[in-house]
C-alpha cells in the first residue's frame, strides 16, 4: 500500500525561485506523475502574509503573524505517495537539488 509523504521546501527568502530553478522544479513534478509519485505541490506565500488563528473556546483570536519569527520558513511543499520510506528519501533528495533548496521530509498518518 503507498504511505503519503511531505517534502516541505526550505527557505530564507535571498531570492526564492530563480528562473533555472523553475525549470528544474517543473521538471521534477513532470517526473512525479509520470511515476506515480504526484499528489499535490504548491508555493506559500511569504511569511509576512500570515495569520496565527485561534478560536478555541469562541476567543476569536488572531495574530496577524507567523507563528515563528525566523529567518527560515516553509516556501513550498510536495504531497507525494510512495511504496517505502527510503523511495521517500530518494524523492526529497532529488527535490532538495530540483529547488536548490534544503527540504524536510515527513511521512503523513494514517
Amino acid at each position: 500500500m503507498l504511505k503519503k509523504f511531505i517534502i516541505f521546501v526550505i527557505d530564507d527568502l535571498s531570492g526564492s525561485g530563480t528562473p533555472e530553478e523553475m525549470v528544474a522544479i517543473v521538471a521534477f513534478n513532470d517526473y512525479l506523475r509520470d511515476k506515480g509519485h504526484w499528489i499535490f505541490a504548491g508555493g506559500l506565500t511569504a511569511p509576512v502574509h500570515a495569520n496565527v488563528i485561534d478560536n478555541r473556546n469562541d476567543s476569536n483570536f488572531t495574530t496577524g503573524k507567523p507563528l515563528f519569527d525566523t529567518k527560515e520558513n516553509y516556501s513550498g511543499f510536495w504531497l507525494i505517495q510512495a511504496n517505502d520510506d527510503e523511495t521517500a528519501k530518494r524523492l526529497a533528495f532529488e527535490g532538495s537539488k530540483a529547488c536548490h533548496r534544503r527540504v524536510e521530509l515527513r511521512p503523513l498518518l494514517g
